[in-house]
């Protein structure tokens, strides 16, 4: 049985980063319909909007450090090498207290990510 979706998606080479808000850059990466994984980089003392979305979101932090709200949730920090998930439709913010490299993955794609590129 073939398939009518390809079985690999990728990012091309030239993934274009840009500055949705001033103190974030942000590059997407491989995605399809269903997942993607976007690449952060947050200055020292940027903070986040409180937001929230549909999407399920993952987040590995690669370097810095971030405070981050949750829901009604106490606030915690995450430094190098730690992960959090975010469940669709809570509420949540991030501050970086330093330069931050952050991954995340969200499922679905953020569509709104795509059309910003």
């Amino acid at each position: 049985m073939t398939s009518s979706k390809p079985e690999v998606w990728h990012a091309p080479a030239a993934s274009t980063a840009f500055q949705p808000e001033p103190g974030l850059t942000r590059r997407v990466l491989a995605s399809n319909p269903a997942l993607m994984l976007v690449e952060h980089h947050m200055q020292a003392g940027w903070v986040g909007t409180l937001h929230s979305h549909p999407h399920e979101q993952l987040v590995y932090v690669i370097s810095g450090r971030l405070s981050v709200r949750c829901g009604a949730a106490e606030p915690f920090e995450v430094g190098p090498g730690g992960s959090f998930v975010v469940s669709g439709g809570v509420e949540h913010q991030a501050t970086a207290s330093e330069p931050a490299h952050v991954l995340d993955v969200f499922t679905p794609a953020r569509e709104d990510y795509l059309a910003a590129r």
